[in-house]
């Protein structure tokens, strides 16, 4: 069985498992500042299912259109189904709501297991590079983090980064309460496994032990242990994530420009320099958008 694997941005990328399509997140719609994907949501016309890690607008939106497209189905938690529900007029039949821990057959010989994960530590403070450490913002309370996090989503939609922004904001932003739950997925086929999440965070207990083949991982942001935000670098909490998990091959995600000015593309070499040092045996498969890159299975 041949399994290929195209980046479309941010944490978005297309699975494609044999006969059966998979959307990995459905944000591909950006800001006209952004590079070019090479396709629009408009363009996707085969999909089977759309797994969703989080409600935020730059995972959730895309999947309301994929979804009347294609009928795929779309799984995520319950606020990413009460937003698709409610807001996007999805039907019931088409959305599949997820807590962390169900076993779902997509097909005959391919299933996914729902893991319970964290949210990156958007609210506390971030370094500039990925070998740059940040220390600090240890035990902050919920309600501060939260007031935090709404400041931010405050300048998003105030028109501070730019009209184009605000508006990019204004149509694709459902308002989740918070991001709505993280998760990430173990997509297993008979050619391997393939585990993806799309934000920078995990439990240390879940993720050890998992051994995919293929892990897809957001490298972006201040990373989230066990609750707590990482002391350390960007580049560290990667490759502490892939001496957890050990997996044969490694992507990564969410580390291109995809909202200037608000961010920048993340420098990897770092990155590929940790790996390397302390997880020799893990391939680091650098992929641009649309590879079509034959990540498991016949080549």
């Amino acid at each position: 069985m041949r399994v290929t694997l195209d980046w479309l941005g941010v944490s978005t990328f297309r699975l494609v498992v044999g006969e059966l399509t998979l959307l990995l997140d459905a944000y591909i719609d950006r800001v006209p500042a952004a590079p070019p994907v090479g396709l629009t949501t408009a363009d996707i016309q085969r999909a089977d299912f759309v797994l969703i890690g989080h409600s935020h607008f730059d995972h959730l939106w895309g999947a309301e259109r994929v979804a009347r497209q294609t009928g795929a189905t779309v799984i995520g938690s319950h606020e990413t189904v009460r937003l698709l529900h409610d807001k996007d007029s999805i039907p019931e039949e088409q959305l599949l709501a997820v807590a962390g821990g169900e076993p779902i057959r997509l097909s005959d010989q391919v299933q996914v297991r729902v893991f319970p994960c964290l949210h990156s530590c958007i609210w506390a403070s971030m370094a500039g590079a990925a070998d740059e450490a940040c220390l600090g913002d240890l035990g902050i309370a919920h309600q501060e983090r939260a007031a935090r996090m709404a400041r931010g989503m405050e300048l998003l939609h105030s028109g501070a980064l730019g009209e184009e922004v605000a508006a990019h904001m204004a149509a694709s932003d459902r308002h989740p309460r918070n991001e709505g739950g993280s998760f990430a997925y173990l997509i297993e086929t008979p050619a391997g496994s393939i585990f993806w999440k799309d934000t920078s965070g995990h439990w240390s207990g879940i993720l050890r032990g998992l051994r995919p083949d293929v892990a897809l991982l957001a490298a972006v942001g201040r990373g989230n242990v066990d609750g707590e935000p990482v002391q350390g670098t960007l580049a560290g909490f990667i490759a502490s994530e892939a001496e957890l998990l050990r997996p044969r091959r490694l992507v990564l995600c969410h580390h291109d420009d995809w909202m200037p000015p608000l961010t920048r593309a993340t420098d990897v070499a770092p990155i590929r320099h940790e790996l390397a040092r302390r997880t020799p045996e893990v391939e680091l498969v650098e992929m641009g958008y649309l590879a079509g890159h034959p990540i498991l299975g016949s080549r």
